[in-house]
């Protein structure tokens, strides 16, 4: 038997259980955002929204990704971005 870790289809185990957003993820470009205290501001905000399970802030690319149960809001999301001092300007 091999003392291999990861399985015939190529999973690997660690031991250790992950949590991973499981859904559909959408990637908007966000204009506004300078630093840390923007990535914090925007992933409460959008994070607080239902159906979101994931958010990640690209700072120097200008965007964020929404990951979620299914099709985002656009329009929710954009008027909560705003709300929060940031310009969304679409979907990358």
């Amino acid at each position: 038997m091999s003392s291999s870790c990861c399985s015939p289809d190529g999973h690997c185990s660690t031991g250790t259980a992950t949590a991973t957003a499981v859904g559909v993820s959408t990637t908007y470009a966000v204009s506004g955002m300078t630093c840390g205290h923007c990535r914090d501001t925007l992933t409460k905000a959008i994070g607080g929204l239902d159906g979101v399970t994931g958010v990640e802030v690209d700072l120097e690319a200008g965007r964020v990704t929404v990951t979620g149960a299914g099709e985002p809001d656009d329009a929710l999301i954009a008027e909560v971005v705003d709300e929060a001092g940031y310009e969304l300007t679409g979907r990358v």
